[in-house]
């Protein structure tokens, strides 16, 4: 092993120190997510408050996985819009969302949605 005109090892040299591999030796990677896609996933996941749970289950309404989907993409087009409380109208389902915390904050389903009055939005998405 040489030393370049600093003092420091040339060449491909793994991690050095208790339970490491040692010097010169290859490190293996390991295959999954990355450090970041992991904070990335949790950071985009759709919470449901309190009371849109109860309102969910009152009408009948379930959030599949496709249309838990949908209502990520939803919200992420909102808030890259700079939206703070979004209006989501998904097939036959209004969900307002509090874009900055993505949380669902009430869900009313097609049959209730006539004669309705949305207040406190400040953008619609249509998905």
């Amino acid at each position: 092993m040489s030393l370049d005109g600093i003092g420091f090892p040339s060449g491909p040299m793994g991690p050095v120190g208790p339970g490491g591999p040692k010097p010169g030796s290859s490190v293996a990677r390991t295959t999954g997510p990355a450090f970041g896609d992991f904070f990335d996933s949790k950071s985009r996941e759709i919470k449901i408050s309190a009371h849109a749970q109860a309102r969910l289950k009152s009408r009948g309404i379930d959030l599949d996985p496709a249309r838990m989907a949908k209502l990520m993409e939803a919200v992420d087009r909102a808030a890259s819009k700079g939206a703070k409380e979004s209006l989501v109208l998904m097939d036959d389902l209004a969900v307002i969302v509090s874009v900055k915390n993505r949380t669902v904050i009430t869900a009313v389903d097609g049959a209730s949605l006539k004669d309705n009055v949305f207040t406190n939005i400040d953008s619609a998405v249509i998905a």
